[in-house]
């Protein structure tokens, strides 16, 4: 995935996204014995857009700080957990 696509991902408002077109978080299958670089694969394959996506039926917006971890370590952090 490319700079551009993600800058594209980020800047979706969430107050006008069809939360229906979004993916579920409960449907993201990962397998926890995978290497991290291929989880991170696997979630953003599945996910399609990791800055917004559904919880049941509730859309998600997610946003990092610009001072804070990476999106690459705030994603690495959350697929050790899973």
């Amino acid at each position: 995935m490319d700079l551009q696509t993600m800058q594209l991902m980020k800047q979706v408002d969430i107050r006008n996204v069809d939360k229906n077109a979004l993916v579920d978080l409960s449907t993201v299958h990962i397998d926890d014995t995978a290497p991290v670089t291929e989880r991170i694969e696997k979630f953003i394959q599945q996910i399609r857009n990791p800055y917004c996506f559904r919880i049941g039926d509730v859309a998600v917006k997610v946003n990092y700080k610009e001072n804070g971890p990476s999106f690459q370590q705030n994603i690495e952090d959350l697929l050790r957990i899973m």
